[in-house]
């Protein structure tokens, strides 16, 4: 009985097996005419195509991992691997490869090898927006030419390991969009491309397995043996999808900077940091840092910077600055207590992997043990280069010891993700360190001067963070409004708490003028009291206060037929004195007729004809702290004020309108920090003028939604 069940199996198998060829076969002239057919509409540049370089981008796998959210699919959390590859198809050698990858699922970078993140954000983060990925260790690709087509030198491929939201099987997560970041290159719209990966896998009663590998799906084979013999054909489609570019030089770009065959050319920045390697030796190096403004509105006070050691780096001694503890736990616990058996690690100041390096005060420049580094120890203050040249710029030299197998003393590597920020100063957005040519420094006793063996630079630019919010505020008044505009609600950001006891989306109500010279916390019954006074409405939960450090007001004082005035009034309500401080607005129409400030050093900021900057004389350049008391709520605490009055004259500005706008800045900076700026203006009526800017976003808005 058995046998005779077996050869009816066997001729079953056959027949199954030839209408499964057929099958197949059928299949695969189908899908590959279809194939065909896209591809003859859109033919994707294969990398032999490319003669410039070539960028990939491939899903490789995903999965769904916790928690289960099936409530909400938007943010259902998947695994995501991918890779990136670039290849250098061109004639000439790519120098510190950036790519774009433009990321729109919400994106959680874990880990990604061969590369850092080009804004100087540390892995793991946030990339959901998109960001920049810049080549580690190696940035630079060579050509097939000078290589003889060895891809280990001619391209880099990057393993993306992550977490994205809201994209589940069988869809897809791929980013909207990948191009090269560098200069000089033009990168079409991406193709994109699904391979498909097949096998046919035939499962036979007492697990006998027949494997047949199909270009183009996967069919899986079930056969059980029951009393009837039953065949089921499942067929599954895996594969992963890959989006591709050519990107070649842009004929159109004009530099007229010369490429060195060596080193790139040194970029401008608003901020730029030097990372020379000055004495080398097998087991550790010393470097120097040079930190160096070139914004007329940028500045640094108690400036903080911080980078990450990518190869088991410790710092040993530090001359100029020091690191904001000393702490050598890591290394004794880690590796480099294992190979530094000898050492002493009470001597050695940090063993973070990202370390927080700090100014040293003044008192310590001329310190043989600490100090003697050339523009070092100030506190941590960096001013612009149009108040001081010579204080634009901070350095200080440290010693950093290398771990295997990076020792001998050619094997140099700088840290990496870098950053920095200071008290009350803009952001700064810092790009990877890229080799330059070597440094030069100028030898005190006159001898030749002496050059570093090896010299990165880093390039930093003011940036607005997405959701930051400023740390200083604005207030209008005029002569012809008794009431004081004052700084937005919230301009300086308000606890998430502060919503119970106060409206954090409700405008602020108008001040008298004596308010200004109070704190917020004091201001409740002036504030009730000039609205019952002047009939104007209050909300049930009354708004919150700015919560900023530093207020400024802006008051226009007169109005007359050949020029007009204002006068302009610092608070400083912060626990921290501001020395050499600087204020700057931007009057977009009534710039070009600035006369003089009176108690500040005021004139017109170079290179553009609508910012007014501003400091303080001599013996006037000190913003003291606010002073408090014991009993704050009987006497209220004071703040640091300085003021001053601005004319104008009309003739270089024919047709403005001081009263409707004119003669209010759209932006003011303090520090170099941009500040909030009320929406209204006061007006001469009995209600307030919508201030430009807040119009201009207005008007875009309405129209958005007409296009729409």
């Amino acid at each position: 009985m058995f046998s005779k069940n077996s050869s009816n199996m066997a001729s079953i198998i056959s027949l199954s097996l030839f209408t499964i060829i057929v099958t197949l076969t059928t299949i695969s002239q189908a899908q590959a005419q279809a194939q065909n057919a896209t591809a003859a509409q859109a033919p994707a540049p294969a990398p032999d195509a490319c003669n410039g370089i070539f960028l990939s981008y491939a899903h490789t796998s995903g999965s769904k991992i916790p928690p289960d959210l099936r409530s909400d699919p938007k943010a259902q959390p998947y695994r995501f691997e991918s890779t990136l590859t670039v290849l250098n198809n061109g004639l000439e050698e790519l120098k510190s490869w950036r790519v774009f990858v433009g990321f729109q699922h919400d994106e959680y970078l874990v880990s990604a090898s061969n590369a850092v993140l080009a804004d100087g954000s540390s892995v793991p983060g946030r990339v959901g927006n998109g960001t920049v990925f810049a080549g580690y260790p190696s940035g630079d690709l060579k050509t097939g030419v000078e290589t003889a087509g060895d891809l280990t030198q001619m391209s880099v491929r990057v393993d993306l390991l992550g977490t994205q939201f809201g994209v589940g099987a069988p869809d897809v997560p791929m980013p909207a969009n990948i191009s090269l970041a560098n200069d000089r290159f033009a990168c079409p719209e991406p193709t994109m491309q699904v391979v498909v990966l097949c096998r046919v896998d035939f499962l036979v009663y007492m697990k006998n397995r027949a494997v047949v590998d199909l270009p183009v799906c996967v069919v899986s084979i079930t056969l059980s043996m029951l009393p009837s013999i039953l065949i089921r054909l499942t067929l599954n489609l895996s594969g992963k999808s890959e989006m591709h570019v050519c990107c070649i030089k842009d004929l159109n770009f004009k530099s007229n900077i010369t490429l060195d065959e060596e080193f790139l050319p040194r970029q401008n920045g608003d901020l730029t940091i030097m990372y020379d390697v000055t004495r080398t030796y097998d087991t550790n190096y010393w470097a120097q840092v040079t930190i160096s403004n070139h914004n007329d509105l940028g500045r640094l006070d108690n400036w903080r910077l911080s980078w990450d050691w990518m190869r088991d780096e410790f710092i040993f001694a530090m001359k100029g600055a020091s690191t904001n503890i000393r702490d050598s736990s890591d290394c004794i616990f880690g590796k480099q207590g294992q190979y530094y058996q000898a050492m002493d690690f009470s001597n050695v100041l940090n063993c973070e992997r990202r370390p927080t390096i700090v100014d040293l005060p003044l008192t310590k420049t001329n310190d043989t043990n600490l100090g003697m580094v050339p523009f070092c120890c100030r506190n941590g203050t960096i001013l612009p280069p149009r108040m001081d040249p010579s204080k634009s710029i901070s350095a200080f030299q440290i010693n950093v010891f290398k771990m295997l197998p990076d020792l001998n003393r050619s094997q140099l590597s700088p840290p990496q993700n870098w950053k920095i920020n200071g008290t009350l100063n803009p952001d700064y957005q810092c790009g990877p360190p890229v080799r330059v040519s070597p440094s030069q420094f100028a030898d005190p006793s006159g001898l030749p001067d002496s050059t570093a063996v090896a010299s990165w630079q880093v390039v930093c630019n003011i940036t607005q963070p997405k959701g930051a919010s400023p740390r200083c505020c604005v207030s209008f008044s005029a002569y012809y409004n008794e009431s004081i505009i004052p700084c937005p609600t919230c301009a300086c950001g308000c606890p998430s708490n502060m919503s119970q006891t106060c409206s954090t989306t409700s405008p602020a109500l108008f001040l008298p003028s004596q308010a200004l010279l109070v704190p917020f916390e004091n201001r409740t019954k002036m504030t009730l009291a000039w609205a019952d006074l002047k009939h104007l409405t209050v909300p049930k939960v009354l708004p919150c206060g700015d919560n900023c450090g530093v207020s400024i007001n802006w008051h226009l004082f007169t109005d007359y037929r050949g020029g007009w005035s204002a006068r302009i009034t610092i608070f400083n309500w912060d626990e921290t004195s501001f020395v050499d401080w600087f204020t700057a607005v931007e009057l977009d129409k009534a710039a070009l007729g600035f006369e003089a400030a009176y108690s500040f050093n005021g004139s017109a900021l170079d290179g553009v004809n609508n910012t007014i900057f501003m400091q303080g004389l001599p013996g006037l350049n000190y913003l003291v702290a606010e002073a408090g008391s014991e009993q704050p709520e009987k006497d209220p605490r004071v703040p640091g004020k300085q003021q001053s009055v601005i004319s104008f004259k009309k003739k270089n500005t024919p047709g403005i309108n001081v009263v409707a706008g004119d003669g209010f800045p759209t932006k003011v900076f303090f520090n170099g920090e941009e500040c909030a700026v009320p929406r209204v203006l006061p007006s001469s009526g009995s209600h307030m003028l919508v201030s430009p800017a807040y119009f201009s976003v207005l008007a875009f808005m309405v129209l958005m939604l007409m296009l729409q």
